[in-house]
């Protein structure tokens, strides 16, 4: 903590903090009309109103990069995610979403927060300059974090450092992650097709059941495959959605499963891969049917930058919030893309989200009840003022802002 970016946390926290009303105003109104994945373009043109710098230029198709300052050294990218779910809101709230979409998962806090921290860089300054990356596609595929990351935007814009916030309901309220290495898992999404041999449900013995099959498969890969994974380390194998015959006395041709991969480590994605065409393969076999195994690969780990990491801390600590190094999931998000292109920092924010239900349990991420509060929004922009503060210390030398 030099004693420039003392003076500009002064500054800029107190500026930051002059922002937050206006900003929950702004997060209730993107909450209220949320867009799905592609189709972010009000949503974006929203955001760019409100940050009030001017258009700035499309990326990703739907997003938008806007600068915000200007400057000699690295830029910072601060990155929010524009999209929303394919969820039928259940909060009650007046500002609720009354379509089939959602903001569940605290995309409308993150843009909100992101409007906060730029603003009050446009007003006083700050000590690197600033690009905010509004980015499409996070919930969906193609993902909207690897398009960006893959545009030469970072090159053209001379970005130095990525920074983003998310809210997270598995940490305490008001507790931030800046945990270093791997925080987000690498996903892939698995499918596996059994087919066999097809009739009358009252004749077995003249079929080759790939229900039957694939019920095998499906315990067998849970058994087998997550097993060849120090668990230290681990990974997650959930299989989630299952298709078979459509009547009770047909056996059909065909099953499949569809589910997700999350694994920690490059080695582990490649180990399980081939274990699970192993496995899926032979135990079909086992029962007179053959198994086509699918992988499409997504996401790669989010790994953090340990000297981002270590020099937002003391900013997050200073913001009054409580820093935490040790949180990791096996969540995954598109940011990982930008992590891989440019040192970056996923910070989690701690949340509750939402009220009590009959069991006593708060709603988590992507559920129909989830709502963070109000306050969130001061909390997520302090986060990731600390986060900019941070990485302005990695990139060069930081002058004190001007009397």
């Amino acid at each position: 903590m030099t004693a420039a970016l003392e003076a500009w946390y002064e500054r800029l926290s107190a500026a930051v903090l002059e922002e937050v009303p206006e900003a929950v105003e702004l997060r209730r109104r993107l909450h209220a009309d949320p867009r799905l994945s592609g189709e972010e373009e009000d949503t974006a043109a929203a955001v760019v109103a409100a940050l009030g710098v001017g258009p700035g230029h499309e990326t990703a198709i739907t997003g938008r990069v806007v600068r915000v300052l200007k400057g000699t050294t690295p830029t910072v990218a601060l990155r929010a995610e524009l999209d929303g779910l394919e969820v039928r809101e259940a909060t009650g709230v007046p500002w609720a979403a009354s379509g089939g979409v959602m903001h569940a998962c605290g995309h409308d806090v993150h843009l909100a927060a992101l409007v906060a921290v730029c603003r009050a860089v446009r007003q006083v300054g700050g000590p690197a300059p600033v690009l905010a990356v509004l980015q499409p596609r996070e919930e969906g595929e193609p993902s909207g974090g690897r398009d960006v990351a893959e545009s030469g935007v970072l090159d053209d814009e001379d970005v130095g450092a990525a920074v983003a916030v998310h809210v997270q309901p598995q940490l305490p309220a008001g507790v931030v992650a800046a945990t270093h290495g791997p925080v987000n898992a690498a996903v892939d999404e698995v499918l596996i097709t059994v087919r066999g041999r097809g009739g009358h449900a009252a004749y077995p013995h003249t079929t080759h059941d790939p229900v039957q099959a694939l019920a095998a498969v499906i315990t067998a890969l849970h058994t087998q495959v997550v097993a060849r994974v120090d668990p230290v380390v681990g990974a997650v194998l959930a299989l989630t959605v299952l298709e078979g015959g459509a009547v009770f006395n047909v056996v059909p041709d065909t099953a499949r499963v569809r589910g997700g991969l999350r694994t920690m480590r490059a080695e582990d994605r490649e180990l399980l891969h081939a274990a699970i065409e192993e496995v899926a393969r032979h135990t079909a076999a086992a029962h007179g049917c053959t198994a086509v195994v699918d992988i499409k690969v997504s996401d790669p780990v989010l790994n953090n930058d340990p000297a981002l990491a270590r020099a937002a801390t003391p900013w997050l600590e200073r913001a009054g919030l409580e820093a935490d190094d040790t949180f990791r999931s096996f969540g995954s998000d598109d940011f990982a893309h930008f992590c891989a292109a440019r040192p970056g920092l996923m910070l989690f924010l701690g949340v509750e989200g939402g009220a009590v239900d009959a069991a006593g349990k708060r709603p988590g991420l992507h559920s129909p009840r989830f709502l963070p509060g109000d306050d969130t929004v001061r909390q997520a922009a302090l986060a990731l003022l600390g986060g900019y503060l941070g990485a302005a210390g990695t990139l060069g030398e930081v002058a004190p802002p001007r009397v």
